[in-house]
């Protein structure tokens, strides 16, 4: 159902952070775009966010997120096993998305492919 696709590493300056991360990790650049910042190693499907200063985690926010083909559809199969959502499908300018949480508060996100 879910695909995980990336975690988020808070960093003082993200266009700084990821030139590091290709310099010296030979990590590739996935997408620079505004505050969407995203590093990975070649090939893995798997990227880190790079949160600087104008993008800090909310707490409570992991900064992990899923990939869905329906993030409606996951919702309401998540909801219906008891998951609790902090933010309901929401469709944005950049994409859709929706946030549910665990037991402990942690949140993650889901965003439609």
């Amino acid at each position: 159902m879910l695909n995980f696709t990336s975690a988020a590493i808070v960093v003082k300056d993200a266009k700084k952070s990821a030139k590091w991360y290709q310099e010296k990790l030979g990590f590739e650049l996935r997408s620079g775009e505004g505050h969407w910042i995203t590093v990975a190693p070649k090939g893995s499907p798997i990227a880190f966010h790079l949160c600087g200063e104008f993008y800090p985690l909310e707490p409570g926010n992991t900064g992990f997120s899923f990939m869905s083909k329906d993030v409606s559809k996951d919702e309401k199969a998540l909801r219906a096993k008891g998951v609790e959502f902090t933010q309901p499908t929401k469709k944005e300018d950049w994409g859709t998305s929706a946030v549910f949480k665990d037991p402990d508060g942690n949140e993650f996100w889901i965003v439609q492919e």
